[in-house]
């Protein structure tokens, strides 16, 4: 992952741009183990307090989390005054390098590309499955106690989006985000879980099967320590991280204070495509009032929500093609 290393020597540089409150910043950098190392070491003791948003954004400016690191701790870093945290951090790299998932941190080459666009981008990322660059890729999410024309609508959505070659993105919870990666897994479409707990773990335990279905057949994404139980916490942050690895999402069914709600606007935040159904625009005063908000569109029908996620993924490309036509 990212540069080469022999005998310590980096072989290879990458330059990549991360999206830091909307801005675009330029990151050259030689990133081997013992700086990935130093990230995890700064996102496990969080120096005067730092969030991992701030703890990523001073690393990718320093070019080094070394440096970082020695900023906040004032030491010799990986010789004689090497710390427990960073000994451990470095063992860990180690550890996950070799384990049946894999490991990038967001300077790697190959973190997801689409992530590093949003301000809330996780610092790491651990996978299991296929990744796939730049891949057209919508989010469906809903209720989890959701109701029976609620899951009929996802599965029917699923569906035409597979048929369409766009892969179906979902948060692997109860209810909406089930019925779409079954769905999606039923047609033999690809589908992206973005889950809220370690990659090691499984929530709910009734979607363990489909968890390793998933894994074998598409992706989960996990941006938690692959042994870290869910909380109040990491299901807001899941939701945000599909929204950006997302070009849109889709909102199928929502009560007012569902998950749902917080990833459609965060995706609004994120300048990310949302459509609404028909249901949550009139059903909820959250969907009444982000309706009015700039790229939310409404469907009526899965149909038409499909028709409205073809335009957007359609306009995308073609804002990309001339991106890749302008002299560098």
């Amino acid at each position: 992952m990212g540069a080469t290393t022999t005998s310590g020597l980096t072989l290879t540089t990458k330059t990549h741009h991360c999206g830091f409150a909307g801005h675009s910043l330029s990151v050259m950098h030689a990133w081997d183990d013992d700086e990935r190392a130093a990230l995890i070491a700064l996102l496990r003791t969080r120096p005067d307090g730092l969030t991992w948003s701030q703890i990523a954004a001073e690393v990718a400016e320093s070019h080094s989390a070394r440096e970082v690191w020695h900023r906040h701790e004032a030491q010799d870093l990986f010789g004689s005054g090497t710390s427990e945290a960073l000994t451990d951090a470095l063992t860990d790299v180690r550890a996950w390098q070799r384990a049946d998932f894999q490991f990038s941190t967001f300077l790697d080459e190959d973190y997801p590309r689409q992530l590093r666009d949003v301000h809330e981008f996780p610092p790491v990322v651990f996978t299991r499955g296929q990744r796939q660059p730049d891949e057209r890729s919508v989010s469906v999410v809903g209720s989890r106690s959701a109701s029976d024309l609620g899951l009929r609508v996802a599965d029917r959505l699923a569906r035409l989006l597979t048929a369409r070659r766009i892969t179906v993105i979902s948060g692997l919870a109860a209810g909406i985000d089930t019925a779409a990666h079954v769905a999606t897994l039923a047609e033999g479409g690809r589908t992206v879980a973005v889950i809220g707990t370690g990659i090691t773990r499984w929530y709910p335990i009734a979607n363990a099967q489909l968890q390793e279905s998933i894994a074998r057949h598409g992706l989960v994404l996990s941006q938690f320590w692959p042994d870290a139980s869910g909380s109040k916490a990491s299901f807001p942050m899941r939701n945000a991280t599909m929204s950006a690895y997302g070009r849109a999402t889709i909102v199928v069914e929502a009560g007012e204070h569902s998950g749902a709600r917080i990833q459609a606007r965060l995706a609004v935040a994120h300048g990310r495509p949302v459509v609404l159904t028909e249901a949550v625009v009139r059903g909820t005063n959250w969907g009444a009032k982000l309706r009015e908000a700039p790229g939310v569109h409404m469907a009526a029908s899965p149909e038409q929500a499909v028709e409205q996620v073809e335009q957007i993924l359609d306009s995308d490309g073609e804002v990309t093609e001339l991106l890749a036509d302008l002299p560098s």
